[in-house]
């Protein structure tokens, strides 16, 4: 999935990659998703973005957006980028293909679900895409403690658990349960602690845990548990995930757990994150 690390990452390879370049062909739902959200019709995105360069690719909390003139591109969630450099074959199964005159590509295919937006500027109407354009990422200076502060105070049901504070509700735009995980183990915290359980020092290390870990996690071009633009898993190599799950913990040994918990699964450490 895409989310805040892998945006800034990808945004970094899309600029190295096929800024400049120029788009000849495009094709949208070539093969049919349930869970594929475009922009209107896609049937209207080759108009919109054949004979347009990409002049630059930025990352909008988990949403990785491509400027192209005053149309937009703004993909998400569960979408795989791939690129496909002059004279390698193409995929055949797709949401979104852009061909450039150089004979490069670029195919976005959806995983489990994920957006493929293509919009004049100003004309989006997705409602998470606007709040991503609307909130600070916690990459950028503006997310402080101050911002972090109004954040935690705003949340009205203080029995809201570690794993809701941060990961649902649009709070933090591209915070997703993937990062939520090692955020929650630097800072000590079990997903399901409470908001009204939390101390100011709990407060304290997850504030620095989550402009931290998500710092360290950019630099490093995203998580070991996804794929970059060339397919090579990111640099980070999380402490807590489906790679670690009964691996010993890094800090006391104890093994790594898994848990279902509100809609998908937690892992943690049992001794550094007592419940």
């Amino acid at each position: 999935m895409i989310e805040i690390p892998e945006a800034a990452a990808l945004a970094r390879q899309l600029n190295a990659a096929i800024a400049g370049l120029r788009v000849a062909r495009v094709q949208a739902a070539l093969s049919p998703h349930r869970f594929a959200w475009y922009q209107g019709d896609p049937a209207g995105y080759p108009a919109l973005l054949e004979g347009r360069s990409i002049e630059e690719a930025y990352p909008l909390g988990g949403t990785l957006e491509l400027r192209l003139g005053d149309a937009r591109l703004a993909l998400s969630e569960g979408v795989r980028l791939a690129w496909h450099p002059p004279g390698s074959p193409l995929p055949r199964r797709h949401q979104l293909l852009l061909e450039f005159e150089d004979g490069g590509a670029l195919s976005a295919s959806v995983q489990m679900y994920g957006g493929l937006l293509a919009f004049r500027e100003g004309q989006a109407d997705n409602p998470y895409y606007l709040i991503a354009r609307e909130k600070p990422s916690p990459l950028a200076d503006a997310f402080d403690r101050v911002y972090f502060d109004a954040l935690i105070a705003g949340v009205e049901d203080r029995r809201v658990s570690a794993k809701a504070l941060l990961a649902t509700e649009q709070r933090v735009p591209g915070l997703g349960n993937g990062v939520l995980q090692d955020i929650l183990y630097s800072a000590g915290l079990h997903p399901k602690r409470r908001l009204e359980s939390l101390t100011p020092a709990d407060l304290d290390r997850l504030y620095a845990s989550l402009k931290s870990t998500l710092v360290e996690m950019a630099a490093l071009g995203g998580r070991d548990t996804e794929t970059d633009l060339f397919g090579l898993p990111g640099g980070y190599a999380t402490r807590c995930s489906k790679f670690t799950l009964g691996q010993p913990c890094a800090r006391c040994a104890s093994p790594i757990q898994k848990a279902a918990y509100l809609g998908g699964s937690v892992y943690f450490c049992p001794a550094c994150q007592p419940l």
